[in-house]
């Protein structure tokens, strides 16, 4: 069983069973919707996730669905019964233990930002520089 949650803690939920897959999505649409390089997608058949709470659903193309979050404004959960069907996408950075589930695949490496090619490379610190 793997649970998360969003930031304030308004919407919950629970995944019972194995995922689906865990990947790392570079398109554009993620990029935008959670304002970072890449959003890590963990998925379930729609049957093993209980959610808790009431997330707000935006339409963010002619099938593709995104909830987050009202309240405090953290991406959720993807669902897009055309390419979908059946399963959830949950934001898997939500998840109570991020790396419970690593993920398994980039996908959507067509829209990667170039700077992402060697983001590995760029110094690393422990903590925010100067701290």
């Amino acid at each position: 069983m793997l649970a998360g949650r969003c930031h304030c803690g308004s919407i919950s939920y629970v995944a019972e069973g194995e995922p689906e897959h865990h990947a790392l999505c570079h398109c554009g649409d993620c990029r935008r919707s959670a304002g970072a390089p890449m959003v890590g997608w963990i998925a379930f058949r729609s049957e093993q996730v209980t959610i808790s709470g009431d997330p707000v659903t935006y339409e963010s193309s002619a099938s593709g669905r995104r909830q987050f979050c009202g309240r405090c404004g953290t991406g959720l959960f993807y669902t897009n019964a055309a390419y979908l069907p059946g399963i959830i996408d949950v934001q898997s950075c939500t998840l109570d233990d991020p790396e419970a589930v690593a993920p398994g695949a980039h996908i959507q490496v067509a829209d990667r930002l170039a700077w992402m090619a060697d983001v590995a490379a760029l110094p690393a610190f422990e903590r925010y520089p100067g701290m």
